[in-house]
């Protein structure tokens, strides 16, 4: 991870973002990271994953050197729990102990990954809800957001905020707009904070009290509801959101697959054994 975080800042970000899409779709087991097969359609070609979802390789290259010195015995979820909490610090974000011993699925869900995961217009109504599906509180929704803190979005995804939306700062709308067309340009990406892009700090919150939330889901944490107080806090306590982020990330690692799901080592990310 330090070796990829030094030649890509951003992949800090998006190895988190692969761990989050994981464990959201029946449980924290590798599931993005097997490719399509003949017999199922896996969740690296669903909405929230398609054209976005990174850091295969990454994996594939931990996973390489795992294996030629521990055969067989860490799984690809284990990797990607570890690999994504090393990003985070990487990066200038805490670090905390991942608890280990998860198992790979053999198989994938594009269905559960194009229902589980927020998308970016997502209200606070339903960020609050579908966190909860998962097990997890409103406030750990909002501590896990914080990983907007590093990272990118593309244009297609915060488009409809910047040119339509009034809870949004006249000049931070004006600066995303000079990258981001009214059409066309859709890949086009800007960084979720607009202050320190590659840091992971709580710059993020300091963005939704200024209404420079990139995405409309960003900005909802904002906004006159339940958890405005939440993100004022995060806001001038930084240490309270690596308390609180830490405390939720232990909690979405800990999501398992159901009871009686078929899994193992996988001893390539990509495919069953």
């Amino acid at each position: 991870m330090a070796s990829a975080v030094r030649n890509e800042p951003r992949m800090g970000a998006s190895i988190l973002r692969l761990f989050f899409h994981d464990c959201f779709v029946n449980g924290c087991d590798g599931s993005i990271l097997l490719d399509d097969t003949s017999t199922f359609t896996g969740e690296k070609g669903a909405g929230p994953n398609a054209n976005s979802a990174r850091g295969f390789e990454v994996i594939d290259a931990i996973k390489t050197q795992v294996e030629a010195s521990c055969k067989a015995t860490v799984s690809c979820a284990d990797i990607l729990a570890l690999a994504a909490r090393d990003g985070v610090n990487l990066l200038g974000g805490p670090t905390w102990s991942v608890p280990l011993g998860r198992k790979d699925s053999r198989t994938a869900s594009q269905s559960a990954a194009n229902s589980n995961l927020p998308g970016p217009g997502s209200s606070l109504a339903t960020l609050i809800s579908m966190f909860g599906n998962q097990g997890l509180s409103a406030r750990d929704m909002t501590a896990l957001s914080g990983a907007h803190t590093i990272g990118r979005s593309q244009c297609q995804f915060f488009r409809s905020r910047i040119y339509t939306e009034s809870n949004i700062n006249a000049s931070f709308a004006a600066l995303r707009q000079q990258t981001c067309p009214r059409s066309g340009g859709d890949a086009n990406l800007a960084p979720f904070d607009v202050q320190t892009a590659d840091a992971f700090d709580n710059a993020y919150y300091q963005n939704l009290v200024s209404q420079r939330g990139l995405l409309h889901s960003d900005q909802e944490l904002f906004n006159g509801g339940s958890q405005d107080a939440l993100v004022r806090q995060y806001s001038t306590n930084p240490s309270q959101f690596s308390a609180d982020f830490v405390s939720a990330m232990v909690k979405m690692g800990n999501l398992l697959p159901s009871s009686g799901t078929a899994t193992e080592v996988r001893l390539n990310c990509r495919k069953v054994n």
